[in-house]
């Protein structure tokens, strides 16, 4: 593991007055962009061949317009962990952002023990948002007292409407989910999945069998920053899921009717806005400072910067709580949470999570704490 030390070292090297922010070019790299240059930096984005065009003609940097100032172009994402790649993001002085796309398409041992580049963020903690890995997002959720959906272990023990998250078999990182409400109904359904190829055995024994939550699904994007030792809450979306949502906006007995033929899918393909009641906040907050502290005690450097609590508001009884069924560990994908009112609620203004992490590293380079929000 590349340690905490090592890279305040390479910090101490940079040339602080010509700092570079780089990203992974895809999931959130134009937000990142666009944030980085409204506090002055020069922006880099590492495209892969073939899906370059966005960063290399679209947003480009030209005549005072576009926000990407340069590409890198890689034969395949996972080459950014190479030795000249990364001599060469060092020598721009650069902070990269990590975001999902950086995880999915490198492997996890290169990041955390090869790439000697300072990432802004928490290096090691992303790989607990997957599910089969030591103390990951569910030990974190459970030491801070965070409610979560019931998780079945056994699935002959299943007894309500249950939500089934195992990986596909061609797309590791998209779930083929499946909906099942007792232990011939899963199944049914997972052997439909598997003489379809579309999972496979050896994923379905790892699959994760959760109590499905009835409710209005909500993701909490958050902020913590350690410079302040202060919690913001960024903005709240929703995903879209396709083919999911085409599903859903059928009338119900033609749902019946495309069920028979189409299987849903839950892959997903962007994100919409919404709010919620103000008198939510407060307990909204309390979720993420819960989680925020139980990092603290359980890893070594705990969460730095952006994170996302998903979940759902349940009624019951006449109350509302909110159920968390899985955690963002790294700037979540959808820009749109600019275009929520919660942190125009603080400054005065909406501000992106761009924006946010340019901030947070400009101020972090005034005081001289790079080595406090960089791992």
């Amino acid at each position: 593991m590349i340690s905490r030390n090592q890279i305040s070292k390479l910090l101490e090297n940079y040339d602080k007055n010509s700092i570079t922010i780089g990203v992974l070019g895809g999931h959130s790299a134009l937000d990142v962009c666009r944030g980085a240059h409204s506090h002055g930096f020069k922006t880099l984005v590492i495209a892969q061949k073939g899906r370059e065009k966005t960063y290399t003609k679209y947003y480009k940097r030209r005549e005072g317009i576009g926000f990407v100032d340069d590409v890198i172009i890689v034969n395949k994402f996972s080459d950014i962990t190479k030795n000249n790649v990364q001599e060469e993001l060092r020598k721009r002085n650069t902070i990269f952002v990590h975001n999902r796309y950086f995880w999915v398409y490198c492997n996890f041992r290169d990041i955390e023990n090869r790439f000697m580049v300072p990432i802004y963020g928490t290096r090691d903690m992303v790989k607990l948002e997957e599910r089969d890995v030591p103390k990951n997002q569910y030990f974190l959720l459970e030491k801070a007292g965070i409610r979560t959906p019931k998780i079945f272990k056994d699935a002959k023990k299943i007894d309500r409407l249950c939500i089934v998250k195992v990986a596909e078999a061609k797309r590791g990182y998209e779930r083929a989910f499946f909906l099942c409400s007792s232990y011939k109904d899963y199944k049914e359904k997972s052997n439909d999945l598997l003489n379809k190829k579309i999972i496979t055995k050896k994923d379905l024994i790892k699959a994760i069998i959760e109590e499905y939550v009835i409710g209005a699904h909500v993701n909490f994007n958050f902020f913590y920053s350690p410079l302040n030792d202060e919690l913001e809450l960024m903005g709240t979306d929703a995903r879209r899921q396709t083919n999911l949502d085409g599903i859903l906006r059928l009338p119900a007995t033609e749902q019946l009717e495309v069920l028979k033929h189409i299987k849903p899918k839950y892959i997903e393909t962007g994100h919409f806005n919404v709010t919620i009641k103000e008198s939510l906040l407060e307990k909204a907050f309390e979720l993420g400072e819960k989680f925020v502290a139980a990092t603290k005690k359980h890893h070594v450097n705990g969460i730095i910067g952006p994170f996302a609590l998903q979940g759902a508001v349940v009624a019951e009884e006449g109350r509302e709580d909110i159920v968390i069924f899985d955690v963002s560990m790294r700037i979540p994908g959808s820009p749109g949470t600019l275009f929520t009112p919660y942190s125009g609620y603080l400054y005065g203004y909406s501000i992106s999570y761009g924006e946010r992490i340019g901030l947070e590293i400009k101020k972090a380079l005034e005081i001289g704490k790079l080595d406090l929000i960089c791992t």
